[in-house]
């Protein structure tokens, strides 16, 4: 036995094994704790929240992302790419970060004006007065504020591996968060401020995050216009796919605030918290993989066996966590409250639509980070048609229709973002 484990050590994938071994292990456990942490909170907002209450937070909390994603536009994706270039130099590295938030700043205004008219009509749609729907708008202007940076910021620790950091600052939000929520919540069931309580811990924690950051890239550094333009050009490319899949990932909820009703969002907005403990394997991808992906040497025998490794071992996983809800529902509604439960086969069909979500945003963000672009003409085109034709088939009205909308468009981009890179990656 000594024998062949000394050979074993003496193999040449072997420390390349016990280091991402060790890596993951160390960020995986920590990054379980953060998502108990922040489930936790929202089991919280779900149970101390009325129905009603719920509802509005989860009409408000989606056009949030929807506003995040609309001011982003790809610049993000520009950062990944520019800063993989110079992320050894922290004066250059610097420049790249000042240009992409200089971006940031000026589409999230474009982004603001035109997202709360739409706010303010999916609120008063559904039942919200004037005043209630103005203290909601009000209320998303911090975790508004906060998101044109946080994600920038958190690019740059990427880029540079400095993950412990990086989570005990998600850990620190993340606790503020749950003891800000526990006391506001109990005191004023109000879901302006169950938001307002999300928005105060993400301003300090970027607040802490910048610290880190600006020990990696130089702070203080005016933005360069070449630098700028070279990101727009990766942001006009990505900008219609950004904002397209945005708001097919959000289609359900707004659907179902059109159609539907207060009883049918809260439903919907609950089951999605279930899934949010999937953004554990977001976080792995997002901060250990995909950055090593995006520096791979532009080689077709380097990059085709790692793009197969990582979606192939992410589609074990995400079959095996499906059946575990299949066999195991009523102990995961049970935590949901009274209000929610009964909902066996929506949260089967939750789990599913966000498996296959999670599926193809990794596959979009591994092309992505490399600079490769689908087109947006032919991606948004199939999506619509798609789009078109199970909004006729299904009825929108209910909650497992619009689930299985969700299922249906998830899954043909799934294949769109899975083809597109081996496309690429065969042309090399």
């Amino acid at each position: 036995m000594s024998i062949s484990f000394f050979q074993f050590k003496k193999h040449p994938k072997y420390k390349k094994i016990l280091y991402w071994s060790k890596l993951i292990s160390i960020t995986g456990a920590t990054q379980i704790f953060i998502q108990i942490i922040g489930f936790i909170s929202g089991i919280l907002i779900i149970r101390l929240l009325p129905v009603q209450e719920y509802a509005y937070y989860t009409i408000a909390n989606t056009m949030l992302g929807t506003m995040t994603i609309i001011t982003d536009g790809g610049v993000s994706n520009g950062l990944m790419v520019q800063g993989s270039k110079v992320w050894l130099e922290k004066k250059k590295l610097g420049v790249v970060l000042a240009s992409a938030l200089n971006l940031r700043l000026k589409f999230s205004f474009i982004s603001f004006i035109v997202s709360i008219p739409f706010l303010f009509y999916l609120l008063l749609h559904n039942g919200a007065s004037l005043i209630t729907a103005a203290i909601i708008s009000f209320a998303l202007i911090p975790a508004f504020y906060a998101s044109l940076s946080d994600t920038l910021f958190e690019i740059i620790a990427k880029l540079h591996q400095t993950i412990i950091p990086l989570q005990k600052n998600q850990f620190s939000v993340s606790i503020g968060r749950i003891i800000l929520i526990t006391l506001s919540i109990v005191l004023f069931p109000f879901s302006y401020i169950a938001i307002l309580a999300g928005g105060v811990t993400r301003i300090w924690g970027n607040h802490q995050l910048k610290k880190t950051v600006y020990k990696l890239a130089e702070k203080n550094q005016q933005s360069n216009q070449i630098i700028q333009k070279e990101i727009l050009i990766l942001v006009k490319r990505v900008m219609p796919l950004n904002i397209y899949y945005c708001l097919s990932g959000q289609i359900t909820i707004f659907l179902i605030s059109i159609f539907g009703n207060t009883n049918s969002i809260s439903q919907l907005g609950a089951l999605g918290r279930i899934s949010t403990i999937l953004s554990l394997f977001s976080f792995i991808l997002s901060n250990l993989v995909i950055p090593r992906f995006a520096k791979l040497i532009t080689k077709r025998d380097i990059l085709l066996p790692r793009f197969l490794q990582i979606m192939g071992l992410l589609l074990l996983i995400m079959c095996l966590i499906t059946f575990g809800v299949y066999v195991f529902p009523n102990p995961i509604l049970y935590l949901l409250g009274e209000s929610y439960k009964g909902l066996t086969f929506e949260l089967l069909l939750t789990v599913i639509g966000t498996c296959i979500a999670l599926l193809s945003g990794t596959a979009y963000s591994l092309y992505s980070a490399r600079g490769w672009f689908l087109s947006p003409i032919i991606s948004i085109s199939i999506n619509i048609i798609t789009l078109i034709i199970f909004i006729n088939i299904l009825d929108l009205s209910s909650l497992n229709g619009v689930l299985f909308l969700n299922i249906a468009i998830g899954s043909i981009t799934l294949i769109q973002t899975f083809l597109f890179p081996l496309y690429k990656i065969f042309k090399i």
